[in-house]
């Protein structure tokens, strides 16, 4: 157990927060992460990334005993590192997504959507080739309709000449919470998960496998998928100096930029008290 005056549970997002912008974790974070482990605190890595990104999530946060992925879709106990244990694993019928598309389209204009519906490692997206998506050779075209014949993780989707805050405003108003959930987290795209999925209720996953209150839990992030956790923890919210301006409004306190290692300088101040 922490000593008092710590919390019981510590969640970091990765990209922005502690991963910084050449795609590296600095030795000296993965430092204090392992220090607030040997603390007694576990650590969940809380991201956006897919199941597919596994691997590169593991490595990027090592001391992770929990990882909540694909924005709470898909939560692991990893304490055993021999033997996992997939805690939840969420999906959205495409026959739902289907029609969810095409209300956005109606109201917005035409979208490019990638479907993310395999967890192999480094399996590919399916979907309609965009030159704004960072990573092309991760990407299989495939026709919308063959994307949507089975169950997928997340989507994403683009209005181009649309600024990705207003499409996300625009998909709040549109789609029911009851039929998709949708966020954003920093791509230039949404992503419209299943119903009731969000790094809130992976965490709380988290916390009830291990019995810790979320009063007792602090959060890092920097991007709008990382508000609902905000909302959640109890013991603190910290933004990265670089995160998107919600988030540092919902932010009880604000560190460094992922570029200056925040995470790590927050939780060193706070081990050091």
């Amino acid at each position: 157990m922490p000593r008092p005056g710590l919390p019981k549970l510590v969640a970091t997002d990765l990209d922005g927060t502690i991963v910084r912008n050449d795609d590296t974790v600095s030795a000296y974070t993965h430092e204090v992460l392992d220090r607030v482990r040997a603390a007694g605190i576990p650590i969940v890595g809380a991201t956006g990334r897919g199941p597919r990104l596994t691997e590169l999530t593991r490595n990027d946060i090592r001391d992770a005993d929990f990882l909540v992925m694909a924005n709470g879709g898909r939560v692991v106990d990893q304490t055993d590192p021999v033997d996992p244990i997939v805690l939840r694993d969420a999906r959205l019928s495409g026959r739902v997504l289907a029609p969810v598309i095409a209300e956005l389209e109606a109201a917005v204009g035409p979208l490019t959507v990638m479907v993310e519906a395999l967890d192999g490692h480094d399996d590919p997206l399916w979907g309609d080739p965009d030159p704004a998506w960072r990573y092309p050779d991760r990407l299989e075209p495939r026709a919308r309709a063959d994307c949507f014949t089975g169950d997928v993780i997340k989507a994403f989707a683009r209005a181009p000449g649309h600024d990705v805050d207003e499409l996300l405003a625009a998909a709040a108003r549109i789609v029911d919470p009851a039929i998709a959930t949708v966020t954003q987290a920093g791509l230039g795209f949404i992503e419209i998960l299943p119903p009731g999925v969000d790094k809130a209720t992976g965490l709380a996953v988290v916390a009830e496998a291990i019995g810790v209150d979320p009063g007792d839990v602090l959060v890092f992030g920097d991007m709008p998928n990382d508000l609902p956790m905000f909302a959640w923890a109890g013991w603190g919210r910290v933004a990265v100096a670089n995160a998107h301006p919600l988030v540092q409004a919902a932010a009880d306190e604000i560190t460094s930029s992922n570029e200056d290692d925040g995470v790590a300088v927050y939780l060193d101040r706070l081990l050091s008290r």
